[in-house]
């Protein structure tokens, strides 16, 4: 029960630090940033540091989905995820959380809604589907009011777009290849297991840079959907875990 408590606090707080620093590039960009010479320079590292903390929101709202934030606290699981997923692009926790659960349960087949079956080595269409999958006009219409209600208050459009949208795609492209693409892709070498699922070879750091674990120890994932990404490198579970 302790070690639930700890780990339960320990992904409440690493979710808040994320969320955190996250929410300070967001508004900070969109409503106090001022453009001259040396910060359209300084934009650039910020964007990428604000597109790696939108990855990590949708993986805090990843983990919300198997319930290994918060284990056994389903609402608090429910509330973070949701939040997470509407301040990284304006998603739905509840039209993802279906369509999570079908990829797990047939992975890298024609009935998972992430796989692409009739290109299965090819990015291009894949990336094409996946993004099509995920972004719905609901998502398009809570973005739009967003910047409206943002634009209302003296924020500009180049700013939301620079500090918003912009962090949201590459995201979308960090999520897609390190955590998808790369990870189910077709090869010539066969795939462990049913899970058609593989990892790469990155140091801890690269891993958590590219994709917060979820690239080099993806199969791990798959193998144990319940262990939380900050766990997953020093976890290689002995046998499949429920999902």
């Amino acid at each position: 029960m302790n070690d639930v408590a700890d780990d339960t606090r320990a992904g409440l707080l690493l979710a808040a630090a994320i969320g955190g620093a996250w929410a300070v590039i967001h508004i900070g960009g969109i409503f106090f940033w001022t453009w001259t010479p040396a910060s359209a320079v300084l934009a650039i590292p910020v964007v990428l540091t604000q597109a790696w903390l939108s990855t990590g929101l949708f993986i805090v709202a990843h983990d919300c989905m198997h319930g290994s934030l918060a284990p056994g606290r389903r609402r608090v699981n429910t509330v973070v995820g949701a939040l997470c997923l509407t301040a990284y692009a304006g998603l739905s926790y509840r039209g993802l959380y279906p369509k999570h659960h079908q990829h797990h349960a047939a992975p890298g087949t024609a009935a998972d809604p992430d796989f692409h079956a009739g290109a299965p080595r090819s990015a291009g269409p894949w990336f094409i589907r996946f993004f099509l999958g995920y972004y719905t006009h609901g998502q398009i219409l809570r973005i739009t009011l967003a910047a409206v209600a943002y634009m209302l208050l003296g924020a500009s459009l180049v700013n939301i777009v620079v500090f918003w949208a912009i962090p949201a795609l590459l995201a979308l492209m960090q999520l897609f290849i390190f955590g998808t693409y790369l990870p189910h892709r077709h090869g010539d070498a066969p795939f462990a297991d049913t899970h058609n699922a593989r990892g790469n070879a990155l140091s801890p750091l690269a891993s958590l840079v590219t994709c917060f674990h979820f690239g080099t120890y993806h199969h791990q994932h798959h193998l144990s959907p319940r262990t939380p990404w900050w766990r997953l490198p020093r976890v290689t579970p002995a046998r499949p875990a429920p999902r």
